[in-house]
């Protein structure tokens, strides 16, 4: 089953984006590199709770 986890900036912490992820496959935290309109720059985003 996938459920649908928030992504948040690790730079300043702004929850920017959604997305799904399978929890079968995945036990870790998600990190993708993303563009935050917070900080105006690509950084890296982590799954928060």
């Amino acid at each position: 089953m996938r459920k649908k986890v928030i992504l948040a900036c690790e730079e300043c912490g702004s929850r920017n984006y959604t997305t799904m992820k399978s929890d079968q496959t995945t036990q870790e935290r998600l990190e993708i590199k993303k563009f935050c309109k917070a900080c105006n720059k690509h950084t890296g985003h982590r799954e928060t709770k």
